[in-house]
């Protein structure tokens, strides 16, 4: 009964604790969206006065042109126009070429203002980000924490208790949804508008016969739906790769790879043993997100240069082995910590290949790189040869 009283007053200190950090970082996360706001006004501003000095800028151009070309008459023609009449036209040229040449460094300072507002403003996303995932999994462990305490008891004794898969597999969909919803708000949303903002001071500068301006101006808006463009396919890729439904897994692998050098510049390569089957649609999702998390960790925290994925399928198991020739690892102490639930990614990873009824063993060791392989055995009633697929 002691131990229980004493678990009790230790949870009940800890929820304090962490109740005052959630507060905490929500008041940070507030701040930080409060300065995104301000930073998109003034963001907007700025680009209204860009607008205005365009225009400021067209017109004393077409004035400065009108004041050379009454320059030149009034120098030519001697009988016409006294000395009095060329000083005048002098100085207004003058006078003009000075407001042209103030009204162009303006201009350059607002699109230089403009970019670093910008920059800001993506800055203060990932703060907002971070804060809110932090938020979200203090949410979570306050849950169990103001549970039953039998019921919490419980939860310590069992790692594998399904109602802490259960609520991970939740966590995680919530998750995906926050990130997802937030890639599309302050991603590709904030780069349409500014496409938009963009667009209507081209159509300005080109009505004023801006012509290089408008090159410009057009080249930097090419860059930004370009981006745009990457940010919709990057969000359809892992919403769920359509390639998984079309060709199936290995090609949708070989693509992965691919791209994952591309983007990371870390050497990857893909080996495929065996005869390529079809798995469940389910199954091959699930592969998939594991290639995919191992990759990312050996993104994260591994510091290699080379990574490579082997795809064995045999009779009654399908092999998936990833290995990298980063920093390594001690991996008993890996191994502990996943016990005791405190390394997430890989002890999430491992609970995924249970459910599969499969196994996840890692090889590593400081300084020589790592290995994780990943057996997960499929049934015959869940095999199917690619070639029979192709018929169906």
């Amino acid at each position: 009964m002691q131990q229980v009283d004493a678990i009790d007053r230790v949870i009940k200190n800890a929820i304090s604790v962490m109740e005052s950090s959630k507060y905490q970082i929500f008041e940070i996360c507030e701040s930080a969206r409060a300065e995104r706001d301000t930073l998109n006004k003034e963001l907007q501003q700025v680009m209204e006065e860009a607008g205005s000095a365009i225009d400021q800028v067209d017109k004393l151009e077409l004035a400065y042109k009108k004041s050379r070309i009454r320059l030149t008459e009034v120098s030519r023609d001697f009988r016409r126009f006294k000395e009095e009449d060329i000083k005048i036209a002098y100085d207004a040229a003058t006078q003009l070429q000075l407001q042209l040449t103030v009204f162009r460094e303006k201009e350059a300072h607002l699109r230089q203002r403009r970019d670093d507002l910008q920059k800001r403003i993506k800055n203060v996303d990932k703060q907002i980000e971070r804060a809110e995932m932090i938020v979200s999994q203090v949410g979570v462990v306050l849950e169990y924490l103001s549970g039953d305490l039998n019921q919490v008891t419980r939860i310590l004794e069992s790692a594998k208790n399904r109602q802490m898969i259960g609520l991970k597999i939740t966590l995680a969909q919530e998750e995906e949804r926050k990130r997802i919803a937030r890639e599309i708000h302050d991603g590709l949303a904030q780069t349409m508008a500014n496409v938009v903002l963009r667009a209507e001071i081209s159509e300005r500068m080109l009505a004023k016969g801006q012509q290089e301006a408008v090159k410009d101006e057009l080249i930097e808006l090419k860059g930004q739906v370009r981006s745009g463009l990457e940010e919709v396919r990057k969000i359809i890729f892992n919403l769920r790769p359509m390639t998984l439904d079309d060709l199936g897994l290995v090609p949708t692998l070989r693509r992965f790879v691919q791209d994952f050098e591309e983007r990371t510049k870390i050497h990857a390569s893909i080996e495929l043993i065996g005869r390529e089957m079809r798995l469940p649609s389910g199954m091959e999702v699930a592969v998939f997100r594991l290639v995919q998390e191992t990759f990312s960790n050996v993104l994260k925290h591994a510091n290699a240069s080379y990574i490579s994925l082997e795809l064995t399928f045999q009779a009654q198991m399908v092999k998936i082995a990833v290995k990298d020739n980063g920093v390594g690892f001690d991996v008993g102490m890996i191994e502990a910590k996943i016990a005791k639930g405190s390394h997430f990614g890989l002890m999430g990873m491992r609970e995924r290949v249970e459910l599969l009824e499969g196994r996840m063993d890692i090889e590593s060791s400081p300084n020589a790189g790592s290995k994780i392989s990943m057996l997960i055995p499929i049934g015959s009633e869940q095999r199917r040869n690619i070639t029979d697929g192709q018929n169906d």
